[in-house]
Parts: structure tokens; sequence; C-alpha cells
């Protein structure tokens, strides 16, 4: 089997040992536009980690969704991305001691199997391997590793996430743009394009949408915006019109305005079913959870703060959703979960002897 590094063929089984023989863990977040892979020392076990975290190395390569990109493609974009960050760091595959990949299209059992035989290709038997879904890591990059509370992720895609203190853990939306990522990046902008074709042919309301999109794009005309589209599908593509479409709402554009509001509704949505079935919330529906807050549609704009109106929709029925932006990405989120289910592993073997 072929693995890559930089593009050329990488062989294990010649590296050189140049490396440090310091213990390490790796986390990786595999988005729909890039994955991302941190390598981190091991740490002694304690309540509080070090403040800043000391990463080693950081590595990025391209989309690791089997989804998206075929098993093939996906395998190597994580073996090149790797091999990076180990390289980079100065050390190899014989320094590490657990490896977490959150990786989206992560839906099923079937899907982690598949993943944790991929990794066991790579990494000897003693190595500790744990595969999730890339909400899990973003909800530890603000929860520091702990499995915890809620996350909602709105950016390309959209998915809500949670776990209990006990493990119990459930999911909404993150099915996809053809089954309703509604309130995604690629959810409003598909909304926005599709108000420009209807209101071109006079099945919907006039709209500032269709000349600020026009002219983003360097089109003339709504007949050439079936083209544009396309021509290039992707969901990344699309959903970099998104702050197109806050331009136009902030502007006072009616449809712009009402497809923020129901993108706002969606997201909230997500999370209140993520929420009620876990319980989350008490039987009172007061008790403090933390709500982690990730992605581009949920950053700060000008006025039309997408993530802020999503709050105050969620606050409504919970008052005790604690809302946290993150101060570290999921990759290192990734990491942190390496290393507590690594020492977790280490003290039961302990106690086991």
């Amino acid at each position: 089997m072929k693995r890559y590094r930089n593009g050329e063929i990488w062989d294990f089984e010649h590296e050189v040992a140049v490396a440090t023989n310091r213990p390490v863990i790796l986390g990786l977040d595999g988005g729909t536009t890039s994955t991302v892979c941190i390598c981190m020392p091991i740490m002694p076990f304690s309540d509080a980690l070090p403040d800043p975290l000391p990463v080693l190395a950081r590595a990025v390569a391209g989309c690791s969704n089997h989804n998206s990109v075929g098993e093939t493609a996906a395998r190597e974009t994580l073996e090149q991305v790797m091999a990076d960050a180990l390289s980079k760091s100065g050390s190899n595959r014989s320094a590490v001691r657990a490896v977490c990949l959150a990786v989206s299209g992560v839906n099923h059992p079937t899907d982690q199997q598949r993943i944790l035989t991929w990794l066991r290709d790579i990494f000897p038997t003693q190595v500790k391997l744990y595969v999730q879904n890339d909400a899990v890591a973003a909800l530890a990059s603000g929860t520091m590793g702990k499995l915890h509370g809620c996350v909602l992720i709105a950016g390309t895609g959209t998915i809500a996430y949670g776990f209990t203190e006990d493990g119990r853990e459930a999911r909404a939306a993150g099915a996809g743009p053809v089954l309703g990522d509604w309130g995604s990046g690629y959810g409003i902008a598909a909304l926005a394009l599709t108000a420009v074709i209807r209101a071109h042919d006079g099945r919907g309301p006039h709209t500032m949408l269709t000349s600020t999109i026009l002219q983003t794009l360097g089109l003339s005309s709504a007949d050439e915006l079936i083209g544009w589209t396309y021509a290039d599908p992707s969901w990344a593509r699309i959903a970099a019109l998104v702050p197109v479409v806050v331009s136009c709402a902030e502007a006072g554009d009616e449809v712009a305005n009402k497809i923020l509001k129901e993108a706002v509704q969606e997201l909230a949505l997500s999370v209140k079913a993520v929420v009620q079935r876990l319980g989350l919330c008490g039987a009172d529906r007061k008790n403090s959870f933390p709500l982690v807050m990730v992605g581009g549609v949920l950053e700060a704009n000008q006025r039309w703060d997408i993530g802020r109106e999503v709050m105050d929709f969620i606050s409504k029925d919970y008052p005790g959703a604690r809302p946290i932006r993150p101060k570290v990405e999921p990759a290192v989120g990734a990491a942190l979960l390496a290393l507590n289910e690594f020492m977790k592993e280490c003290v039961q073997e302990a106690y086991r002897r």
C-alpha cells in the first residue's frame, strides 16, 4: 500500500529514525474543506492543563471526508497530514502513543471501523486509536477535552452534537445538503441563489441579492448564474456567498433577512433536539451546560450576528446554556481527547496490575 508525504511515496518501513524518543499524541480534525493534524507531547495527568498548550507541530492537508473525495483520496490525505506533522515536530510514528481522528462523514459504527482499520495499517497495535465525528473534536475544543455538553457547528455544513457525563450521545442535522443542512453556510447561500432565480422568473419578490451576487461573481445576468452554479457545485464554493447574504440583510433586504432568520431557527432547533434527547437541561430545563459554538456562520458580523441570534433563541427555553467560543482549534480538541482517553486507559491498566 502506498503512503504519501509532500506528494511523494512515504516508506514507513525505511523511515530514518531522526526523531526524539519523546512520546506524542496526534489529534486530527477532518472537515469538508481541509484536514488539520496537531502533534502534542504526552503531558502528566492533572486537572489543570498548561497554558499555552505545548503544540509541537501543526500540518494541513485537503479534504479527508470519504463521502466527498472517496476512500482512496481520504486515506492518502490522512496519511500525508500525519506524516507532515510528525516530521515538523521532529518525531516519527514510533513515538506516537495515541491518535484521535475526528472527521466529517463518520456517521455510523461502520464508518468508524473502516477508518480504524486504515489507522491500524499505519500504527503498531500498542498505539491507542480513537475515531469520532468532527463535531466531537469541536466540542472538546471548547471543553478542553471533556465530553459533556453540546456543540453547534455552522460552517460550510452544520451539525449539533451532545454528550452527557455518563457517555450518552445524540446528534441532529449533519446529513449533508441533499438531506437538509439548513442553517449551514451552504444552506444559506443555496437559498439566496434560489431567491435570485425566483425573482428573475417572476416567481419571487425582487431582492438586492440579485445585483450583489451577480456583481460578486462577475456575471451579467441571472441566466448566467445557472451555469456558474453547476459548473462546480462544491459545497464550500456555494457557502462562500454567505457574507453577501449578510451584507444584503444588513442593508435592509427583506429576502436576505428572511433567509437568515430561518437559518437561526434551524440552527437553534438542532441544538434543542440534542438537549432534549439527552436531558442536558435537567427536569426543570434550567440546568447549566456548555454550548460550544464553532464555524464561520456563527462568527460575529457588524449588525447581523447569527451566533448571537441563535443563542438568544436557545436561551428563551434553556437559560442554563453557557455559550463557549473555543480558544483552540478542533484539532487541538481532538489531541486533548486522545490524551484524556490515553491517560484513562493507563490508569485502568495500572489498577489491573
